[in-house]
């Protein structure tokens, strides 16, 4: 690391500094999990020593959790971002599409992460939170009825999984099938 940009890192607020550990820490978290990742990983990859890592974020299940509460908060606002932006009757549609547009695979892979995790009660606590605040505004949004929630988000773990495996990459017809079935009204 050059002294520039030792400098300029130093110059960071710490809300500046703990999102870009956040994005260190999902990217980290998305490979090894919750217990699979180690602290010594993220605070490399952020740039930073450990002991300020947990200066700012505690412990490494603190850390997990904020990574997934804004990965969580990302989502909210991809759906309120698309909500804004559609006519009433489009809203279910845009949201879907705003979702499918905006995924990343690192983003997916420390989703599917955080929900094998779940076996631990503070993240699933977290986790069920971040999808009752989705849930509610999709629902108030859309005026979605108890079927259409369950097909909305069904579909969207269906996606998840495909973009998971990667089936566009793979380039296999199955795959590209059941995705285009998913993106289809």
């Amino acid at each position: 690391m050059t002294s520039a940009s030792t400098s300029t890192k130093s110059r960071l607020s710490a809300d500046e500094r703990r999102a870009d550990i956040l994005i260190a820490a999902l990217d980290e978290f998305a490979l090894g999990g919750l217990h699979g990742t180690s602290t010594e990983a993220i605070a490399r990859r952020a740039g930073i020593s450990q002991p300020y890592l947990f200066r700012l974020y505690g412990t490494k299940k603190d850390l997990f959790l904020a990574v997934v509460r804004a990965c969580f908060a990302r989502t909210l606002v991809t759906f309120q971002q698309a909500a804004a932006d559609a006519p009433a009757g489009e809203r279910l549609r845009a949201l879907g599409t705003a979702y499918v547009e905006t995924l990343e695979r690192h983003m997916l892979m420390g989703q599917l992460q955080t929900y094998a995790a779940c076996g631990d009660p503070d993240v699933r606590a977290v986790v069920r939170a971040g999808y009752k605040e989705l849930v509610d505004f999709v629902r108030e949004s859309t005026g979605a009825s108890n079927e259409e929630l369950g097909r909305f988000f069904a579909t969207g773990m269906l996606i998840n999984v495909l973009t998971a495996m990667d089936v566009e990459g793979a380039g296999e017809t199955w795959g590209r099938d059941l995705l285009a079935g998913c993106l289809e009204k």
